[in-house]
């Protein structure tokens, strides 16, 4: 079975591809981060090593959050069981579809798996955010606020949390990373952004008091500047 995408293109090592090749798996994954958020395929990865753990039978190919809460359920009892620590924010973010977060779960599987070290493994921000992205654009093209909650703030997050003020510090999240970038920019080129400088920074300043002249060195001298 052939896969379709190069190792650049799909986000993972070559090895790991060979890897996931190796396996004969029912389908090859095109998209990393669709492909994976099931937990579909994690399952069926794991069940060439535990074949009396994983009943591929009893998991869902399906795209629902109900779906992927049923399978991610079951995967992570099996976690538990064998004492497998993987991270849940990596785990959480590949069920969200989250920018890399799936690619770094199948290297930590591979290598949970294989006993192998990846030596080029892609470790990206633990936020699993577009930021990435977003600074690869041109300044014009990058998002409002809005659209960043829209692209950091997935729909089966809400579905699976549906808890007003999480999701409200969620967005107030998003809405203060997204402010923190604006300034950065706004310093990185003060000159598109038309900023001026303030008052106090048109002030000028007056020479530091010197170390070795004392306070009542200086009130003596200016009384003789008086006479």
């Amino acid at each position: 079975m052939a896969y379709s995408q190069s190792p650049k293109k799909a986000g993972l090592p070559r090895e790991v591809l060979k890897w996931l090749q190796s396996l004969d798996l029912s389908f090859s994954p095109k998209n990393v981060r669709r492909d994976f958020s099931n937990g579909y395929l994690v399952a069926e990865i794991f069940s060439w090593y535990f074949p009396k753990d994983f009943h591929m039978h009893s998991y869902d190919n399906g795209a629902s959050v109900a779906t992927k809460q049923s399978n991610w359920s079951q995967i992570d009892r099996f976690f538990v069981k064998h004492c497998i620590g993987l991270p849940k924010e990596i785990i959480d973010g590949t069920i969200h579809s989250k920018p890399g977060a799936a690619e770094l779960l199948v290297q930590d599987i591979y290598s949970i798996l294989t006993n192998r070290s990846i030596q080029t493994i892609q470790r990206v921000e633990q936020e699993f955010t577009d930021k990435a992205y977003q600074e690869q654009l041109p300044m014009v093209a990058r998002a409002t606020a809005s659209v960043a909650i829209k692209n950091n703030l997935c729909l089966s997050e809400v579905i699976a949390e549906p808890n007003i003020i999480a999701n409200q510090l969620k967005s107030l999240t998003i809405i203060h990373r997204h402010i923190e970038q604006r300034k950065e920019e706004r310093n990185q080129d003060p000159n598109r952004f038309n900023i001026k400088p303030t008052l106090g920074e048109q002030a000028v300043r007056l020479a530091p008091l010197l170390a070795h002249q004392s306070e009542p060195e200086l009130q003596i001298n200016s009384s003789y500047v008086a006479c």
